[in-house]
């Protein structure tokens, strides 16, 4: 199966990951958006000087990472791009059929990364699968906003 196949994040390993961290998983996910920007453009700037050893290394972080937090199609190209680097290294072969994987990263990277911190934002409204959502006892919800 191909990376492109795969959904942007699966959510029972997101769910998984927030339940096992608990309260760090708000900081952690921060870690990621800092350790995956760092990743991101470490793998271009070694795509640019065409170096496949230089890629291996953040292609195997941000592939851990994301997977960690269920951004699957993020840790399927990741892994893509390590794999393929590794390969080069061996075979000393230049990394050049890694470009189009390299150049659509960074859009990826930041996709997913913006569904995992939507979701993880405590004011955003929770799904709820159809029904609205239930107002804290004693409370009401507020029918609309404004001047009554």
């Amino acid at each position: 199966m191909s990376f492109e196949e795969v959904p942007l994040v699966n959510w029972s390993t997101y769910a998984e990951a927030r339940a096992t961290l608990g309260n760090d998983f708000v900081r952690i996910l921060g870690y990621f958006r800092e350790d995956g920007v760092k990743s991101v453009e470490a793998i271009e700037a070694a795509m640019r000087d065409r170096s496949a050893a230089r890629l291996v290394l953040p292609a195997h972080t941000l592939k851990s990472e994301a997977h960690q937090f269920g951004a699957e199609r993020l840790g399927l190209l990741s892994e893509k791009i390590e794999m393929m680097a590794r390969h080069c290294v061996e075979t000393h072969a230049e990394p050049d059929e890694l470009l189009e994987d390299v150049v659509g990263l960074r859009e990826l990277y930041f996709g997913s990364l913006t569904l995992l911190e939507k979701e993880a934002n405590p004011l955003v409204e929770r799904r709820t699968f159809g029904r609205r959502p239930l107002a804290p006892a004693g409370l009401s919800a507020p029918r609309s906003f404004g001047r009554a």
